[in-house]
């Protein structure tokens, strides 16, 4: 947004009319929700978020509402933009440290916005803490100060902001946890700078919507049969622990795959059995047995982790389906923790490989990333895709995705019961299905991601995997006069 907020001066477009307009929208928007406030407090750092709280406090005071404020050090600081709003702005002003919260404020949050990199001070974090206690209601301008607009953690304190007002375009740290919980209801204002002006700065990351993957989702074609929809294959280890890599398979089937095949020792074929109807059952005792399974081409994707136990024969059965479609979760991915390097020369060339790890499992393969507090979660899940040349599902309430090339979804739509026991196995299912069905990796990943996420809006709080598994429901899809031939 920076190099945004450059190339629009450049181009001629007045960056002080910019402040301006962002300014009013913060202004409409406390009017709009607080018309009973007492007072609006407008806090105002020294850079271009105290310009545009300036502004706002302006157009308050404008439009008859009593306004307060404070400022965040010496205004002779003041540069640029935010210096020329200093100035046009006749409202007295105070030092920060003088306001005291009072019930009946709104505050008007300008102090740090998105650009904040390192912890806050200690009296600032005192004052958010008392504005938090009092439950005052915030109007964060960009984004709650304290919150890193990169990785959305918090830097020592921050708002708890009611409404966050953000201008063209949505940062990282609104949809990464913490930062996503933090901003209270978001509105992204126009503020008139020119969308070719904006995408030309657009990074390869975004959030994991059905437009970022729907030209991926195939039409089903009246005269298919089930092998055109694709053929899931999903390894079970040992009886008692057959539960996960049943959840697996079921969710596959329900997700659209055309045949599912539980693979299983034959010691554990009876227990399947008994519990399922619709998936096939085939035996693999031996690597010889397996070497006969994957010589079968019509065999579309694997699945290989859940609950699956045995490390060395998981290793073993990843090298043999080296050259296929395969989502590695669970212990599939904790067998490599001792050698993650072996996995990933494994799968060199075109990306066929879905890592699906929850932060723990993500750190026994990449443990130098997941020790790094450096990084964000995006930067975690890039690098590792880039170092795997696979596909990273890193899990958790802000799921990201990304893939070798550096393109990253973080996927917003889930809600926290998915975190429950089999909820993984069920999402780990669902992304094989989409590779059997011929998605791309990076589009079956993100869509399989987002589909999870309707299913367990769909089930519920309180619900259990087997909700979950029940509430899976059709991708959106294409009109058929729209559909790729």
């Amino acid at each position: 947004m920076v190099k945004v907020d450059r190339d629009a001066a450049v181009s001629g477009i007045s960056s002080f009319g910019l402040m301006r307009a962002a300014g009013h929208a913060v202004a409409a928007s406390a009017l709009r929700h607080y018309p009973e406030a007492t007072r609006f407090v407008c806090l105002c750092g020294l850079g271009n978020n105290g310009g545009d709280a300036l502004i706002a406090a302006a157009a308050l005071a404008g439009s008859g509402a009593r306004v307060a404020v404070y400022l965040m050090g010496d205004p002779a600081r003041f540069t640029g933009d935010a210096a020329r709003a200093f100035a046009a702005v006749s409202i007295p002003h105070q030092p920060l440290d003088t306001y005291v919260p009072t019930i009946g404020d709104v505050v008007i949050d300008g102090l740090f916005g998105a650009g904040l990199s390192r912890a806050v001070s200690s009296d600032v974090a005192a004052l958010m803490r008392t504005v938090t206690d009092l439950t005052l209601p915030v109007i964060a301008i960009d984004l709650p100060s304290g919150v890193d607009g990169r990785s959305g953690q918090v830097l020592g304190e921050s708002f708890q902001a009611a409404q966050t007002v953000t201008f063209m375009t949505r940062k990282p740290g609104h949809l990464l946890l913490p930062g996503r919980t933090l901003c209270g209801v978001l509105q992204v204002i126009n503020i008139g700078i020119p969308a070719r002006i904006v995408t030309s700065h657009r990074a390869s990351l975004v959030e994991n919507t059905a437009a970022l993957w729907h030209k991926a989702v195939q039409v089903l074609d009246p005269a298919a049969h089930k092998y055109r929809r694709g053929h899931l294959i999903v390894f079970s280890g040992a009886a008692p622990s057959s539960g996960a890599a049943r959840m697996s398979a079921t969710a596959g089937l329900s997700a659209g795959a055309g045949l599912v095949t539980m693979v299983a020792p034959t010691e554990a074929l009876p227990t399947l059995a008994a519990h399922l109807t619709a998936i096939m059952l085939r035996p693999v005792d031996t690597d010889e047995m397996l070497s006969d399974l994957v010589k079968d081409t019509r065999l579309n994707a694997f699945v290989l982790g859940p609950g699956f136990g045995a490390p060395d024969r998981a290793r073993r059965y990843v090298a043999a389906l080296s050259d296929r479609s395969l989502v590695l979760d669970a212990d599939g991915i904790t067998a490599f923790r001792d050698d993650p390097q072996f996995l990933f020369a494994a799968f060199r060339g075109p990306v066929r490989l879905v890592l699906t790890p929850h932060d723990g499992e993500f750190s026994r393969l990449f443990p130098d990333l997941a020790a790094d507090t450096a990084l964000s979660k995006i930067d975690r899940a890039t690098i590792a895709a880039e170092r795997s040349n696979a596909v990273i599902i890193l899990k958790g309430s802000d799921t990201v995705i990304s893939e070798p090339n550096g393109r990253v979804a973080i996927n917003a739509n889930a809600p926290p019961w998915l975190a429950t026991a089999g909820s993984g196995d069920v999402l780990a299912g669902i992304v094989g299905a989409h590779l059997a069905q011929g998605m791309p990796p990076f589009e079956a990943a993100t869509s399989a991601v987002w589909r999870h996420g309707v299913a367990g809006n769909k089930a519920g709080e309180g619900m259990t995997a087997e909700n979950l598994l029940r509430a899976i429901r059709p991708l959106p899809r294409m009109p058929s006069s729209l559909a790729r031939p």
